[in-house]
């Protein structure tokens, strides 16, 4: 996909509205939130439209109406004002005193505006064109030469900040999401073969989405998936069946029946369970136990290792088990080294895998860590993001 970035412009006194996407995690203890990889990307890219002189104002937004991690970007502005000198923030979005200081803002400065979901309309999903006719748009777009995109992570989303300003104004890639999208392609339709897919993790139904990739040579199942497969295979797991039951993943058994013929896909032939607070390895053919399986068995990580030798691309979505625990984090921490000593390309990308990845290994071990979770995922399944579609509409 061809598109433009910010190094193809001139932007000396430009006005650009840059939408990023510095939804961060909060500390538990203290309540604040935490300096997240996603936010020093993006300083990276607000830095270098404020070294060509342009008047940068960003929009952003932090959790979801309802949610616990819903809040106000205050202390977001102070993690940026590390890395910026010239940045503000102001408490507002479309209001006077947000218009105020839009107008005010010289070049070579930025400002940081309130958390776009604070407005009802940012999260509807609506088309591009329905979205540039709201009041954030229509209130914003007077003011700027350039709306730049720079979060892969939010492309999922047709939300007005991400899509309504692409019809109205000149877009642009910035730094961040260029990086993104030239590493995900090598996924996509530059791969070298064979391309092995590492799924793991806690939450299935993310990972069921990449089952349709057809471009994968091989897809390793651990975790979650590795064990509704062998539920939709006719295994009876036991008590730890009964506990994927009580969360509603056996919903998903359906949808795994339809990939129970792909000779791609590899399921778990062993797992570990806790007894006497020690490893007990254990075969598929010991199902159904009273115990709850916390990682795949070591016949496994042998057989997954072997595969990831000669692998040419891979992509990492998922720990192998409860890799927290000393006891069962041998999958997760084995298959991790193994990609390590690979010569393939590979790219990781959610939550928990880069906390493993940091546990484990070097994190510059990986090809690429990606900054995007869902995105990247519905992408490599074959799925339109409206984010990415928008980038293609003739202004």
């Amino acid at each position: 996909m061809k598109y433009l970035t910010i190094k193809d412009v001139n932007l000396k006194n430009k006005r650009v509205l840059l939408r990023v996407d510095l939804n961060s995690p909060i500390n538990d203890k203290t309540k604040k939130i935490e300096l997240s990889d996603r936010l020093i990307q993006h300083s990276k890219t607000i830095k270098y439209l404020l070294s060509k002189k342009a008047s940068v104002v960003i929009l952003a937004h932090q959790g979801r109406k309802g949610d616990k991690d819903f809040r106000n970007l205050k202390q977001h502005y102070l993690l940026l004002k590390r890395f910026i000198k010239k940045i503000n923030y102001v408490d507002d979005i479309i209001g006077k005193k947000a218009i105020s200081e839009i107008k005010k803002l010289k070049p070579g400065n930025a400002l940081l505006l309130e958390n776009t979901r604070y407005l009802d309309e940012e999260t509807k999903n609506l088309s591009a064109n329905q979205h540039s006719k709201g009041k954030l748009v229509s209130t914003l777009y007077h003011y700027f030469d350039y709306f730049v995109l720079d979060a892969f992570s939010i492309l999922h989303r047709s939300n007005a900040s991400i899509v309504g300003f692409t019809v109205k104004l000149k877009t642009l890639v910035g730094l961040t999401l260029d990086k993104e999208l030239t590493n995900s392609e090598k996924l996509f339709s530059k791969i070298k073969k064979p391309f092995v897919m590492i799924l793991g993790g806690a939450k299935p139904d993310d990972v069921i989405l990449l089952l349709n990739n057809k471009k994968a040579d091989y897809i390793l199942t651990s975790g979650i998936l590795g064990e509704l497969f062998l539920i939709a295979k006719g295994y009876k797991l036991g008590k730890k069946e009964q506990e994927l039951k009580e969360k509603g993943y056996l919903n998903n058994i359906k949808e795994i029946k339809k990939y129970l013929n792909d000779k791609r896909i590899f399921i778990p032939e062993d797992f570990a369970i806790a007894l006497n607070k020690k490893r007990k390895e254990i075969s598929v053919i010991d199902l159904p136990i009273n115990y709850l399986i916390y990682d795949i068995g070591k016949n496994t990580i042998e057989d997954f290792k072997e595969i990831i030798k000669n692998a040419k691309t891979i992509y990492y979505k998922g720990p192998q088990g409860y890799y927290e625990n000393k006891l069962f984090n041998l999958g997760t921490k084995e298959i991790l080294q193994a990609i390590k000593k690979s010569k393939a390309y590979s790219i990781a990308g959610g939550g928990h895998s880069l906390d493993a990845i940091s546990k484990f290994i070097n994190k510059k071990s990986i090809s690429y860590i990606s900054l995007a979770g869902g995105a990247l995922v519905e992408y490599l399944a074959g799925k339109k993001l409206p984010g990415l579609e928008a980038l293609k509409i003739k202004r």
